[in-house]
């Protein structure tokens, strides 16, 4: 067993990446110095995580519990991604969606202590050197990065918007063992729109308004020759940007250096795995669906794109693939005659008459697919389902904005509403559901689902880009994934407590990827599971005595 020595200087109860509480034994309090702070007893970490769960359940309401975890995580690192790996399935809702749009809508107000890296305009010039900051540099290979003007379906929440790459990070470790070391949450603070924040004397960003146009560029583009320069092995993840630069990011960087977008590609791939599973209940082909999206932001046109990527490597044509995905915005269908249309829109606004509700558009289109991506809470409403069940023996219904209280149907109104025939899935999490006596479990179509095995596979590769081919490989391997039981059910994706299983198999099938097409300088292991699974990191106590 190896003996760790602790750092100079540092205090062993006061580092969260050394400090085991009550689990140091005596003869490490001796060789610390700090037997007598501790009470006499020497814990394990299983009766730590017993008493860790005994207090959190203990809290009222999910805000108090995400607090609670994250002063867990400020105190005692190891501890933390035990309890959240042990507690997966009981506590994701609380660490991200949806508690975690509800811990950044009110950041500044439950603020304790620093989490991740903050890069504002007043630091033009100077990126590189605030990047060089960050301790233990040398170590980051992923980087989660905002600019928090689209937070979930809550809009522009500014620097409050730190909550979403701290949550997906954690995430990584605990879903795909990326080590915490490895992992950096950023926020690029280019001001608010958000009045209401810069009204408020909590708020903790600047109150500004948002840089557009140039000189955002120059800032983003300083940014990621920081990235470049200060960690030349990273990956990085961009979060929650607005549509327009969510794309125009992803198009400028991609091939740069290892990116991707997860609303755009993560969203895509999870949803995508979501209808390949939901085929099996229905015995219908891929190539054979029709796919209408409410919302035609990145989140639905990454879906749209990645379904006809797939079915354009089936031997379906582009053109062809692309008139089975349909669009409804907050203006009616998206069709051709129509001028005021965003480029990324253009693909799929086809040839066809104006329509101007969602219930018309269903009703002459007849979709296979429903897909909610709009924010609109409600929006499926009881003759929207209930045509849909009319055109399909069984529906498949997607309400996938997050949060709960974003989301355009519950999972009760969809089975309620079609008698049982609906197959759903939605963004957040909804309880069981029993209809006419049958027992059924809301799949939730969440992206830690994804995001996590793919940015274990490129980084245990050590890819050099990151490719759509990897977002489908792993929708693919997802759908496998899910079982009869599961089916049986209603869940047309695995159990959330199986997330460490799911992204080892999701990196293995993404890093093969990577040495298919020649991403990496790192030599081809003889077998890329184990080589991945090495690379993963496990919770434990450090001896020092």
């Amino acid at each position: 067993m190896a003996v760790h020595s602790v750092p100079r200087g540092a205090d062993p109860l006061r580092d969260s990446v050394l400090n085991k509480g009550t689990a140091f034994t005596l003869a490490e309090r001796d060789a610390l110095g700090i037997r007598g702070l501790l009470p006499p007893r020497v814990c394990t970490i299983d009766e730590q995580i017993v008493r860790v769960m005994e207090n959190l359940r203990r809290k009222q309401s999910p805000i108090e519990k995400y607090i609670f975890l994250s002063a867990l995580q400020a105190r005692n690192q190891t501890l933390f991604y035990r309890v959240l790996i042990d507690h997966l399935e009981e506590l994701m809702p609380v660490v991200y969606t949806p508690t975690v749009g509800e811990a950044c809508e009110t950041f500044g107000h439950i603020f304790r202590a620093p989490a991740g890296l903050y890069v504002s305009a007043q630091d033009r010039g100077r990126v590189a050197q605030v990047l060089r900051n960050w301790p233990n540099r040398a170590k980051v290979r992923v980087i989660v990065v905002t600019d928090g003007e689209r937070i979930l379906g809550l809009g522009d929440l500014g620097a409050n918007g730190m909550g979403i790459p701290c949550g997906k990070l954690a995430l990584y470790t605990a879903c795909a063992g990326i080590p915490p070391e490895a992992c950096l949450p950023v926020v690029i603070d280019v001001g608010t729109a958000n009045q209401a924040l810069w009204s408020d004397p909590l708020y903790l960003g600047a109150r500004e308004p948002r840089l557009r146009g140039r000189e955002y560029d120059a800032l983003l583009e300083e940014f990621v020759a920081a990235v470049e320069e200060v960690f030349p092995k990273v990956m990085l993840q961009l979060e929650d940007f607005a549509t327009a630069n969510a794309f125009a990011l992803l198009e400028r960087y991609r091939g740069r250096l290892p990116t991707f977008d997860d609303d755009i590609q993560g969203t895509a791939a999870v949803a995508v795995a979501g209808i390949l599973s939901a085929l099996r209940l229905t015995s219908g082909k891929l190539r054979d669906q029709r796919l209408l999206f409410l919302g035609a932001g990145e989140a639905g046109t990454g879906i749209a794109d990645l379904f006809v990527g797939m079915l354009v490597k089936e031997g379906v044509p582009e053109a062809e693939a692309r008139r089975r995905c349909w669009f409804v915005d907050s203006k009616g269908l998206v069709v051709a005659s129509r001028v005021d249309l965003a480029p990324h829109k253009r693909p799929y606004a086809h040839e066809a008459p104006r329509l101007e509700g969602l219930l018309s558009a269903v009703s002459a289109l007849e979709p296979t697919t429903l897909v909610g991506v709009s924010g609109a809470a409600g929006a499926f409403t009881r003759e929207v389902i209930a045509e849909m069940a009319r055109i399909n023996p069984r529906p498949i219904i997607f309400a996938l904005s997050n949060p709960t209280s974003k989301a355009e149907c519950t999972a009760e109104q969809a089975y309620g509403w079609t008698r049982g025939q609906a197959i759903f899935a939605s963004g957040s999490p909804f309880p069981e559901v029993v209809v006419e006596g049958r027992r059924f479990l809301p799949g939730q179509g969440n992206n830690a689902y994804i995001f996590p095995g793919v940015g274990l596979g490129v980084v245990a590769a050590e890819a050099t880009r990151v490719t759509d081919e990897m977002f489908s490989a792993a929708a693919r391997t997802l759908a496998s994934l899910v079982g009869p039981a599961d089916l049986e059910v209603g869940r047309i994706y695995p159990a959330l407590s199986r997330l460490r299983e799911v992204s080892l198999e999701i990196a293995a099938t993404v890093a093969t990827v990577v040495w298919n097409r020649g991403l990496t300088r790192k030599p081809r292991p003889p077998n890329v599971r184990e080589e991945v699974a090495a690379a993963m990191y496990h919770p434990a106590y450090l001896t020092y005595a």
